[in-house]
């Protein structure tokens, strides 16, 4: 934000506070009680995410997560009362700016969380790197958002895609995999975490032998199933997620090639889906930064709070809604509430060390998590994990001149 910006800024909240204070005769006395009054009025939060559609499940744990992080603050943040403006972004990228611009311009929000779909937060990103809101993305993997359209005002309270299919390129080399099929939806995502595998598994001395792709959020998978039996790879790696993860796991088993090539992907293809699918996801693995049975006080507190509250259990989308309201408490907590210090709340929020469900983690200097991957197997109705498949993962932020 430039100094005009700010000076623009500063001068309508006192404005407001002015007009709100009867008998008030002079500036420099009204100044004080103005600011006053700005940081006891309600922090505007708007929440666009999928309400409907593939992704509708992702999009309400993702809000209740936000909301638990806001309850254990007795309801606040820093203070302040929070009012929540709901935007259902559909999934649809062609939406997206039209859709942000009216929390922006119409709604006036003091910082916009939001969203799932990659191609949704590139609909978003030109907007709010233009308003300079402040955005707490808690789940689009997109780079582009921490690489090279990464802004001060941008912050990232889950992983890029790339991040969360790097690490299998480990795992597959330990388990003597040396060709493997990547299948996805043709969208940003599944190209990105497709990118992320490729450049891990080959490192490690394996061959990516087939990209295959179909239209996002198509969930007709036979043709390409059959493709995969015909090449006989090694293993195959999937990202789906929401309901088409959950389909594919089915149809993955009823092609019959569960046990007989094995499947990996990213931790998306089973979290949150397994009451869903029955035994179709026994015994897959793969990567990601929360995992069943972490074992941590933290974990185990929080799982209890959102079972108590939600009557379900929690799952990644949650704990990356929790951590998007724990960010932005850190951020707000710097300044004592007032949000109209952008540049301090910017500042908290890059300094914190935030205690998550997930583990502690860190921001990158292009605000995107540093964090642990974990290696998860499905076991009952559980990704369970094996252990850390990745300490500490960083995205390459490639483009951010942050």
């Amino acid at each position: 934000m430039s100094q005009n910006d700010k000076d623009i800024f500063a001068r309508r909240e006192f404005l407001k506070g002015s007009a709100a204070i009867a008998g008030a005769t002079a500036v420099g006395t009204l100044l004080p009680s103005a600011m006053a009054m700005a940081q006891q009025g309600k922090l505007k939060v708007g929440l666009m995410l999928p309400y409907t559609g593939t992704f509708a499940q992702l999009g309400v744990a993702i809000t209740n997560g936000f909301k638990l992080a806001v309850d254990e603050r007795g309801g606040k943040l820093a203070g302040r009362e929070i009012e929540f403006i709901t935007v259902d972004d559909e999934s649809n990228p062609a939406k997206a700016p039209e859709n942000v611009n009216k929390l922006v311009q119409r709604d006036k929000v003091d910082v916009v969380i939001g969203t799932v779909h990659s191609g949704v937060v590139m609909g978003m990103a030109k907007v709010l790197k233009e308003s300079g809101t402040l955005w707490i993305n808690p789940n689009g993997g997109a780079g582009a958002m921490t690489g090279a359209l990464c802004a001060p005002n941008f912050f990232r309270t889950s992983f890029s895609n790339w991040q969360t299919t790097h690490a299998l390129g480990k795992v597959l080399k330990a388990k003597g995999h040396k060709t493997a099929v990547f299948i996805t939806w043709k969208y940003a995502a599944g190209e990105e975490m497709m990118e992320g595998f490729k450049e891990g598994f080959e490192k490690e001395g394996g061959k990516l032998v087939k990209e295959l792709y179909t239209p996002f959020p198509q969930v007709e998978f036979q043709a390409l199933l059959t493709e995969i039996a015909s090449i006989k790879p090694d293993a195959v790696v999937a990202f789906f997620a929401g309901g088409g993860a959950a389909k594919f796991l089915k149809d993955y088993q009823a092609a019959g090639l569960k046990g007989k090539i094995p499947l990996y992907g990213s931790g998306f293809l089973t979290d949150g889906v397994l009451e869903a699918v029955g035994d179709a996801a026994e015994g897959v693995e793969t990567t990601l930064h929360y995992a069943d049975g972490l074992d941590t006080k933290k974990d185990k507190a929080f799982r209890l709070a959102y079972a108590k509250t939600f009557k379900l259990q929690p799952d990644v989308y949650a704990v990356q809604g929790y951590d998007a309201g724990q960010l932005l408490a850190a951020g707000l907590e710097a300044v004592k509430g007032n949000v109209a210090d952008k540049a301090g709340v910017i500042k908290g929020m890059e300094a914190a060390k935030i205690d998550s469900p997930r583990g502690v983690w860190t921001l990158s200097k292009a605000h995107n998590p540093v964090q642990d991957m974990y290696l998860r197997k499905v076991v009952g109705k559980e990704n369970k994990t094996q252990g850390v498949a990745w300490k500490a993962l960083a995205d390459p932020a490639r483009g951010c001149k942050a």
